[in-house]
């Protein structure tokens, strides 16, 4: 059978999935498509995604052979999995499922490292943090050496806050209060081991801008959030956030949560916001094509396949102006890894350049990740 109808089989009817490669990839700028420039509506989206090395921006879903082979079949080959500040434990039962699957998902810590393991057929594995609060709490400030321990065990992505307030600084459900002295420790900490810093999103915007403010010459990105502008969420960021982001070098992250792109905070009393489909999401790239240019904006689609769709949330972190009750939905045409595909050919028949796409297929990750790690 033909790739592509196997692959569109496996998307739309639930198909037992495959590899969506195969093996033995050379570098980005090796494999530019004859149509780099070209923004014609008659482009195949499945020989984009096969130009490029795809980076899932964001992605806490659980760390299962089953979501590996779906990467693989939604031809990823790189997954940052950020959780919500996972301590030592869960760390060392990550490595010990890569340990045990080596031959299918690998740790990454470099640009280098990333573009190995697609040679080699695997996924890379980065770990990223949401939040920093396993870091310190309340009682007083962190020590200096906690976050280098987690360095050591892979970490390069940090968050500072998630949703509320913590002792770096504000979620986003406190958007006018600013980073902290600890905040502030930590920043320059993050910077000084070359730490990818996020913020917006879950981190609230006062915090967001002081941590960009004294992060000069280094590029921040959000890696998962959505367009105020466009919906009324406190989760989502503003445009004037959007351009500080962009104006380090930066790269924002889009999500497919449903409720970011529906939800407003005047929707309390709504139990569960109406599924919105594939158009919604696609308005948000375009929204920041036009706001800050295709070089700033990648995929973030903050799944969470494998977990538990109705476990509770804390309605504190979690509150009705910005999340519906569980089972909480993803935009129609984008509820799984799978249905990356619909996204490129979305971009495709909305105008969107080859050169353009791949950047928001994971070019514009990789030269951030390796601006702020090196090669």
């Amino acid at each position: 059978m033909h790739r592509r109808s196997f692959l569109q089989r496996s998307i739309f009817s639930g198909a037992a999935l495959v590899p969506y490669r195969e093996s033995g990839f050379g570098d980005v700028a090796a494999n530019k498509p004859p149509d780099f420039q070209v923004a014609t509506p008659d482009r195949d989206p499945i020989a984009i995604q096969d130009s490029t090395l795809i980076v899932n921006g964001l992605d806490p879903s659980e760390l299962t052979t089953r979501y590996v082979e779906m990467l693989r079949s939604a031809g990823v080959s790189c997954w940052l999995r950020s959780r919500t500040a996972p301590d030592v434990q869960a760390f060392a039962d990550a490595h010990n499922f890569l340990d045990a699957h080596r031959d299918r998902i690998v740790m990454t810590t470099t640009v280098k490292e990333i573009y190995e393991a697609r040679r080699s057929g695997r996924i890379a594995h980065i770990f990223g943090w949401q939040s920093a609060n396993v870091l310190g709490d309340a009682k007083g400030e962190p020590p200096p050496t906690a976050l280098r321990a987690y360095y050591q065990l892979g970490l390069r992505v940090v968050g500072i806050a998630y949703n509320v307030s913590n002792i770096f600084g504000a979620g986003c459900l406190e958007p006018h209060l600013g980073l902290t002295r600890a905040g502030q420790r930590l920043v320059e900490e993050i910077h000084r081991l070359r730490i990818l810093l996020d913020v917006g999103g879950h981190t609230g915007e006062q915090t967001s801008l002081d941590a960009i403010k004294m992060s000069s010459g280094v590029p921040i990105v959000c890696t998962h959030t959505n367009v105020a502008a466009l919906i009324d969420n406190p989760r989502n960021s503003s445009d004037r956030l959007f351009e500080a982001i962009a104006n380090t070098g930066g790269v924002i992250g889009v999500t497919a949560f449903n409720d970011f792109h529906a939800r407003t905070r005047h929707d309390t009393k709504i139990t569960v916001t109406p599924q919105v489909g594939l158009e919604k999401h696609l308005d948000q790239f375009d929204y920041l094509r036009r706001l800050v240019g295709s070089d700033h904006i990648g995929l973030g689609p903050d799944f969470i396949e494998g977990r538990d769709p109705n476990a509770p949330v804390n309605s504190e972190v979690a509150p009705p102006e910005v999340y519906s009750r569980k089972p909480w939905l993803y935009v129609k045409g984008f509820e799984r890894i799978t249905e990356l595909p619909n996204i490129t050919r979305g971009l495709i028949e909305r105008g969107w350049s080859t050169a353009e796409i791949r950047k928001v297929l994971g070019e514009n990750w990789l030269r951030v990740y390796e601006q702020v790690w090196g090669s």
